[in-house]
């Protein structure tokens, strides 16, 4: 064991290998028996491609470059995908981000489009697409700018001809739904074909604030007919709604073993596997779920479908049917909407139900309604996000662990039995170098739960001088309504194999904890979270684990914001780096985002014309001044959700101020990095800035240059 300083550690995690495994595989799906799926691909420019699962398990890239799978509906975008299986090969459409118009692509031929091109402000963008082959058409999300602004924009549900008649007439798509809300889902449709259900909200609402599940019926000629609110209310959010086929008889026991949830855990240290048998039980009687089985009489006189809803009525997101709680418990069942076509549960044709949930962390589980059991897929994994696939007893799904990157899973939901089936973890280094996570909670004001992860500095052949206490960066999410899961992150690696620990904070207004905890930040932002955060990097120095004159502080978007708060409003960090935040309220409220967030401040601090004060209060533009420590600004210049003028106008009011910093412009860049070479920049940048503060050494880190 070589003794070194903190900070000094040698690492093989170089900045371009944490840059090359960033992002991961989203928006699963079935295309006959193949399963495919959007994945990064880093040094492709940033974009992503869609990814075939043949059935013999060979994957391949669908779409060659500059084909860019990606949809900015809302900006944050949405499924953009969908694809059926024809007897001569997929038939697949998909949106292309440069222009945002749908494509088919056939087999034997290569994209056309499907949609026209506006150029009236954002022009016209598509998310959520369903191939409706016997009508020739693809349902899907219309996002239509009708003026030059951010918020000049209507939503609907729309019919899209696949002949393509519509790639250069407007009018060739067929509205079904008028426009009357701001926000609208992808329609849901049931077995029969005669019913769809879909979510809507309106301003000042989020989607995790309030929304409501409409049903119309479909008529003979595909028209939407009737629409009638069910459920949901402002004071009410639903996160996902579906249709599940009725079904009756017995339950099968599944095959495999069974593994009881409370019979131990297994240990973030522990290795990997690609297959895992069994399911963890975590209610009832395990081998009395798994698969029902519809009797003669329902196939003879099928039952209508049931409504499936993901509520927080109860305060927590629980799943419903036909209106009746399924399965009540205090964890979630649903997130935050902040991508159309999340989805945390999905129905089989058994009659059961597979489902993301859990408190904090996320399992994969399978649910029988008519009894509430619940039984989770036994596995390495920690974290399951929002995105499922089922086709028969098969459920796809995306899982991480602390020691393996987001990998997609399949689960049989008949024995139980669940593997790795795509985008295979490979461990990019020795996994000796990954950190150790700890998941903590700590004591924040007046002794609220603050929750966090905590990832000290792991070296498997370094050690820092008995008497030296390492660094710490606190690391706060984005959102704010979101969290940080427990994964394998390399970039944490990056810093952790140097000898700098790193704590995720789950500050108060996270998602994963019910909606009380969610709603702490109710007009407290600028507030609970700054608090929560230095509650951590407090108490971390109070017991010892960190060097309380060598903390930092770092978030991107939402997070930049608590970063550049904590900065402006405390004195507990050394440092800073600020990625592409929130810095000036008034200017956000006004304008400046997009329309998606445009009223959501309403929330986090209150509407403007009430508390106008409140907004000069804690925007961290009208206190730079107050920065007395150095820090890092890194932003990209094609931000519509976070603009740079933001940054501009904060450093701006820094002239004379003599305070050392750094600000780092990423031209084809928007919200969030995701091309190599910025990733790369960003990461070696924001380590030199802590060795500059800190007094660190680390081996090959070209120095950033700080204005002073």
């Amino acid at each position: 064991m070589q003794i070194l300083p903190y900070g000094s550690w040698p690492s093989p995690l170089d900045a371009h290998l944490a840059a090359t495994h960033d992002g991961r595989p989203e928006y699963v799906g079935f295309v006959g028996d193949e399963v495919w799926w959007t994945a990064p691909r880093p040094t492709e420019d940033g974009r992503r491609t869609l990814v075939r699962r043949r059935v013999d398990g060979t994957e391949e890239s669908f779409l060659p470059p500059p084909w860019n799978v990606r949809s900015r509906v809302v900006e944050y975008g949405g499924q953009p995908w969908a694809g059926a299986a024809l007897e001569n090969g997929p038939l697949v459409v998909f949106v292309h981000f440069d222009d945002q118009r749908l494509y088919a692509c056939e087999p034997g031929a290569g994209p056309r489009p499907l949609t026209p091109v506006s150029t009236l402000g954002g022009g016209l963008r598509w998310a959520e697409p369903q191939l409706l082959l016997d009508r020739g058409e693809v349902w899907c999300v219309l996002e239509e700018f009708t003026g030059p602004g951010p918020t000049d924009v209507r939503r609907v549900l729309a019919a899209v001809p696949l002949d393509g008649s519509a790639a250069d007439d407007r009018g060739a798509v067929r509205e079904l739904t008028d426009d009357r809300h701001r926000f609208v889902t992808g329609a849901r449709l049931s077995s029969d074909g005669r019913r769809a259900a879909w979510l809507a909200w309106d301003h000042p609402r989020m989607p995790w604030d309030g929304t409501e599940v409409l049903v119309a019926d479909i008529t003979p000629d595909g028209t939407l007919s009737g629409a009638r609110v069910v459920a949901g209310g402002p004071e009410e959010s639903i996160a996902q709604v579906d249709w599940q086929r009725s079904a009756g008889g017995g339950v099968q026991s599944p095959g495999g073993g069974m593994r009881s949830a409370g019979g131990g855990v297994r240990s973030a240290g522990d290795g990997a596997q690609s297959t895992a048998d069994g399911m963890q039980s975590t209610g009832g009687d395990a081998r009395s779920t798994v698969a029902r089985m519809q009797s003669a009489d329902d196939r003879i006189h099928p039952p209508a479908d049931c409504l499936l809803y993901a509520s927080d009525r109860t305060g927590w997101w629980n799943l419903y049917r036909d209106h009746e709680p399924v399965c009540p418990r205090e964890e979630e069942f649903g997130g935050a909407l902040w991508k159309l076509g999340h989805r945390w549960f999905a129905p089989l044709d058994n009659g059961l139900v597979a489902v993301v949930h859990g408190r904090g962390a996320t399992a994969l589980g399978i649910l029988d309604p008519e009894t509430g059991e619940l039984v989770d897929a036994a596995g390495p994994w920690t974290e399951f996000a929002s995105t499922l696939a089922v086709r028969g007893e098969r459920v796809v799904a995306v899982a991480a662990s602390p020691r393996s990157a987001h990998e997609v899973v399949e689960l049989d939901a008949r024995t139980g039995r669940a593997r790795v089936i795509g985008a295979a973890h490979d461990d990019a280094v020795d996994p000796a170098y990954y950190p150790e996570p700890q998941i903590r909670t700590f004591a924040g004001p007046d002794g609220r739960e603050v929750h966090a992860h905590v990832y000290p500095p792991h070296h498997p052949a370094c050690a820092a001088p008995g008497h030296e206490v390492p660094p710490y960066v606190v690391w706060a999410h984005g959102g704010p309504t979101d969290r940080a899961p427990l994964v394998l992150d390399l970039e944490i690696a990056y810093f952790t194999s140097r000898g700098i620990g790193v704590a995720e904070v789950n500050y108060g207004g996270s998602t994963g904890y019910g909606r009380e905890y969610r709603e702490r930040l109710r007009e407290q932002w600028g507030v609970v979270d700054v608090e929560d955060c230095a509650a951590v990097a407090r108490a971390l120095a109070d017991e010892g684990t960190a060097d309380r004159d060598r903390l930092a502080i770092r978030g991107g978007s939402a997070g930049g914001w608590t970063a550049a708060a904590s900065l402006t409003g405390t004195d507990v960090y050394a440092c800073g780096t600020i990625r592409y935040p929130v810095l000036d309220l008034v200017g956000w409220a006004t304008g400046g985002t997009h329309d998606l967030e445009s009223r959501y401040l309403d929330t986090l601090v209150g509407p403007l014309a009430e508390v106008p004060a409140r907004y000069a209060e804690r925007s961290p533009l009208e206190h730079a001044d107050r920065i007395t420590v150095p820090f890092l600004l890194l932003q990209g210049l094609d931000d519509v959700i976070c603009p740079p003028v933001q940054s501009e106008r904060f450093l701006t009011r820094l002239a004379g101020r003599r305070v050392p910093y750094a600000c780092l412009m990423f031209e084809g860049e928007g919200h969030g990095f995701r091309r190599v070479e910025t990733t790369v920049r960003a990461l070696e940048a924001e380590l030199s800035l802590y060795a500059q503060v800190f007094g660190l050494r680390p081996p090959g880190i070209p120095t950033l240059e700080l204005t002073r």
